[in-house]
């Protein structure tokens, strides 16, 4: 695979992310901390706005039970932490739902 194909694979992940945050089919923190993950994948750079929002995201987030770290808390701190989690992807959206909607556009040409 050349460096342009790996390039293209990982901005069509990242369309694929923002799309199922955007239509609910992906956890929208899981989906930000992946995103998060791939702004050193997508050939831009690593200030690009679009993809900063999701770091700051994973970074305000990282504290919570989220995806498969869920696996080794107890069901007590689960419930526990539900609220914040719940309020923490109240505030991911708005401070990052029309960087999912460029990042969908900008690569799904």
């Amino acid at each position: 695979m050349s460096h342009e194909e790996y390039i293209q694979k990982q901005r069509e992940r990242a369309v694929e992310l923002a799309s199922g945050m955007l239509d609910g089919s992906i956890h929208y923190l899981e989906g930000a901390i992946e995103l998060s993950a791939l702004r050193f994948e997508v050939g831009l750079p690593e200030d690009d706005k679009d993809f900063l929002a999701f770091a700051g995201v994973s970074s305000e987030t990282d504290h919570l039970p989220i995806g498969s770290a869920r696996q080794y808390w107890s069901q007590k701190a689960l419930e526990k932490h539900e609220p914040e989690i719940q309020q923490s992807i109240k505030w991911a959206k708005e401070v990052s739902l029309s960087e999912c909607k460029s990042i969908v556009a900008r690569f799904n040409a």
